[in-house]
C-alpha cells in the first residue's frame, strides 16, 4: 500500500501544482438593456465593449452579448448592418456574437445569466450563462437609463437590492476569483451606493454618474439623426482601444475617465484595492492593433447632453434639417408632443406625493425638492413597481424624464411615508385623473 502511495505521489504533486498554477480565465458579459432609434448609442458603447474584449484575446465562448439588436438594421439607419460609435468611426457591429435578443433581454435573464443558472435559461436565447469559477476573472459592462437603486432594462427594472443579492450569491458559490462592473446609466451610483457593494468580496465597479446626476450622451451625428456614445463609455473604451492595458491599471483607467468626463461625477465602489491590478486582466491580454488606434479622438464633451434631453436634442435637429415644410411640421408636432408629455409627467408626481401626504403642502415641497440617499429598499422596490405597472400612461420604464423623477419616491419612503398610503396615491390617481 505505502509503495502504491509513493508511485502516485509525483503525479498528486504534479496536479496539486498544475491547480495552483491554473491561469486565471477571462469572462465578459456585456448588456445594452434599451431599445429604439433614439437609444442607438447604447448598444454602439455595447459593442464597442465587445470589440475591445475580443481583440484583447477574450474568445467569443466566453462572452456573453445581451442587446434587443434593433438597430444594426433599423430603417433609419443610413449603413445597414453597421453600427458606429464615434463620427466616422468603423463599424463595431461587425462580428457580434448576441446571445440574447428583444425580450429576452430583461433582469430576470441577466441575473441568471451572473448566476451560472444554465436551468433557469433553457429555452431563452443560447441559454449562455456564466460557467466562471473561484480562479477567474470576470467583466461585466451594463449601458442603459437609470434612476435612484434602478437600471432601466427592456419593460422592466433592475433593483439595486436584486443585483446586490446576486454579487454576494455569485460571491458565495465562488462564481468568479475577481470581478470588474462598468455601468452607464443616470444616477448609476446609486446601484452601488451606501454599502450595497462590500469592500471585502473581490469586486470593483465603476459609474458614469454619482446616486443623484444624469449620465450624458455625446457625438450627434446628423446623418443618423442620434447621439452615437455616451462620454462615461466612451471615454473609458477610447482608453482601452489605445492604451497597452498589461501595463494600465483599473485606478489609472478610473482616473482617466474621472478627468476626462466633465459632464457628470464618475465613481468607484467595493474593493479599490483592487485599482492596482492591469485592466488586462479584465478586458484582455492581447496587445494587438485595435479598431480605434492612432485615430484622432473627438472631444465627446463639446456636444454632450443629458440622458432625459437626448429624445429633445433629437427632434429639435430634425427640425432644422427637415427638407420640406410638411416634414417640418410633423418633427414639431412630435416636439410639441413630447413638451407636454414632460408637463403631463412633472404633474403626476406632484399629484402623487400629495395624495401620498394628504395634501401636507410643506411636506409635498421637501418631497419634490429634497435629494435624500435610498436606503428603504425594502419600500421603495414595492412602491416603484407598482408605479410601473399601475400607471401605465407614465410609460416610466422607457420615459427618462419620468425616471429623472423617482427621487420623489426615494423622498417618501425615507420620510417613512407608509407603503399602503403611497399606493393608494397611485391608485387614486389613476381613477380620478387622465394622468396615469
Amino acid at each position: 500500500m505505502a509503495r502504491k502511495l509513493l508511485a502516485l505521489l509525483p503525479l498528486l504533486v504534479a496536479a496539486y501544482a498544475r491547480s495552483i498554477n491554473e491561469e486565471s480565465k477571462h469572462w465578459g458579459v456585456i448588456v445594452a438593456g434599451s431599445n429604439g432609434w433614439f437609444n442607438y448609442r447604447h448598444q454602439a458603447d455595447a459593442c464597442h465593449a465587445y470589440q475591445i474584449l475580443r481583440k484583447n484575446g477574450i474568445p467569443e465562448e466566453r462572452i456573453i452579448t445581451m442587446m434587443y439588436d434593433d438597430i444594426a438594421n433599423n430603417r433609419e439607419n443610413p449603413t445597414p448592418g453597421k453600427i458606429i460609435n464615434r463620427p466616422d468611426g468603423p463599424d463595431v457591429y461587425h462580428g457580434v456574437k448576441i446571445d440574447y435578443r428583444e425580450e429576452e433581454v430583461n433582469p430576470e435573464n441577466f441575473l441568471k445569466v451572473l448566476k451560472g443558472d444554465k436551468e433557469g435559461m433553457v429555452g431563452i436565447g443560447n441559454g449562455r450563462v456564466l460557467e466562471s469559477g473561484p480562479n477567474d476573472h470576470v467583466f461585466v459592462n451594463f449601458v442603459d437609463h437609470g434612476a435612484p437603486g434602478i437600471i432601466a432594462f427592456g419593460s422592466k427594472f433592475l433593483h439595486a437590492s436584486d443585483l446586490h443579492h446576486t454579487i454576494l450569491n455569485m460571491n458565495k458559490e465562488q462564481r468568479y476569483g475577481q470581478m470588474v462592473i462598468y455601468v452607464e446609466a443616470c444616477e448609476s451610483g446609486s446601484m452601488f451606493d451606501k454599502n450595497l457593494l462590500p469592500k471585502d468580496i473581490n469586486v470593483f465597479a465603476t459609474t458614469a454618474a454619482n446616486a443623484h446626476e444624469s449620465s450624458y450622451a455625446c457625438y450627434m451625428d446628423k446623418e443618423r439623426k442620434t447621439f452615437l456614445g455616451d462620454v462615461y463609455s466612451v471615454r473609458w473604451m477610447e482608453d482601452s482601444d489605445k492604451e497597452d492595458l498589461s501595463t494600465e491599471t483599473l485606478t489609472k483607467q478610473f482616473e482617466i475617465v474621472r478627468r476626462e468626463t466633465n459632464t457628470s461625477h464618475v465613481m468607484e465602489f467595493g474593493n479599490l484595492t483592487m485599482g492596482s491590478i492591469d485592466v488586462a486582466e479584465f478586458q484582455g491580454k492581447n496587445t494587438e492593433m485595435h479598431i480605434f488606434d492612432k485615430q484622432p479622438i473627438p472631444n465627446p464633451n463639446l456636444d454632450a447632453v443629458p440622458s432625459e434631453d437626448v429624445e429633445m436634442n433629437i427632434l429639435q435637429l430634425k427640425v432644422q434639417l427637415a427638407e420640406s415644410d410638411w416634414e417640418r411640421e410633423l418633427v414639431n408636432q412630435k416636439l410639441e408632443d413630447l413638451k407636454i408629455t414632460r408637463r403631463r409627467t412633472e404633474e403626476t408626481f406632484k399629484h402623487i406625493m400629495a395624495l401620498s401626504v394628504n395634501n401636507n403642502k410643506d411636506l409635498v415641497y421637501d418631497l419634490m425638492t429634497e435629494r435624500l440617499p435610498l436606503l428603504a429598499h425594502d419600500c421603495y422596490k414595492p412602491v416603484t413597481e407598482y408605479l410601473r405597472t399601475n400607471c401605465p400612461g407614465l410609460n416610466l420604464v422607457k420615459n427618462d424624464y419620468a425616471l429623472r423623477h423617482l427621487y420623489t419616491f426615494v423622498n417618501l419612503c425615507e420620510h417613512q411615508t407608509p407603503q399602503e398610503a403611497i399606493m393608494g396615491a397611485i391608485d387614486k390617481t389613476a381613477e380620478d385623473t387622465d394622468l396615469c
